[in-house]
């Protein structure tokens, strides 16, 4: 795929993969596929996401599509740590949700020996980089970008648009809430709203 090998093979490190994009680009799908062919290969592996993401099920990461894989909810990154020791491959789904320390923890794993795979939103619903995924991007050998297809034009899309007038940095929703746009599409619904919002 897109691993190269290694050269030196006395070089007992691991390495971290992050997969971001939109909603509904595929991230979760891609890191489910990911962590099922390591299983396959009969490595030992641990799969988290927060504890606040109960969208289809509590204990299972699934996709849009209904792919899942079993995991463990944690309230914060600092539990990942703990729970992850003897592992070949960690999963991680929704890591914009996960404190700063996440970036912290993830090194920490790599330099264990551990493959760690992140997935999560690289923008807010406001165009923003989120939480700590820039870092974890900044700090991964291998960033993989998906994109959804945009629900207006039919062209590639990276923003998340919220269709709901709530404000909150984090909410949690599906097709009912939120929208894949491309750029074009994404900054010209920005610009209808903000005109709605002027007196």
């Amino acid at each position: 795929m897109f691993l190269e090998n290694t050269v030196n093979h006395k070089e007992q490190f691991g390495w971290i993969e992050v997969i971001c994009g939109s909603m509904f680009s595929g991230k979760t799908e891609e890191l489910i596929r990911r962590l099922k062919r390591a299983q396959f290969a009969k490595q030992k592996v641990e799969i988290f996401k927060p504890t606040i993401d109960t969208r289809y099920h509590d204990e299972m990461v699934v996709s849009h599509d209904a792919n899942e894989i079993r995991s463990t909810p944690v309230p914060a990154a600092a539990n990942i740590a703990i729970l992850a020791q003897g592992c070949d491959v960690v999963g991680i789904d929704e890591a914009q949700f996960f404190d700063d320390e996440i970036v912290k923890i993830c090194n920490d794993l790599a330099n264990q020996g551990i493959r760690v795979i992140v997935a999560g939103l690289d923008m807010d619903f406001k165009g923003n980089p989120f939480g700590p995924m820039p870092a974890l991007m900044a700090t991964a050998e291998y960033v993989t970008k998906v994109h959804a297809v945009c629900t207006r034009t039919g062209n590639l899309a990276n923003y998340s648009f919220r269709k709901t007038d709530n404000d909150k940095l984090v909410m949690l929703g599906e097709t009912e809430e939120y929208e894949p746009l491309s750029r074009a599409a994404y900054f010209y619904a920005m610009k209808k709203d903000d005109e709605k919002l002027k007196p």
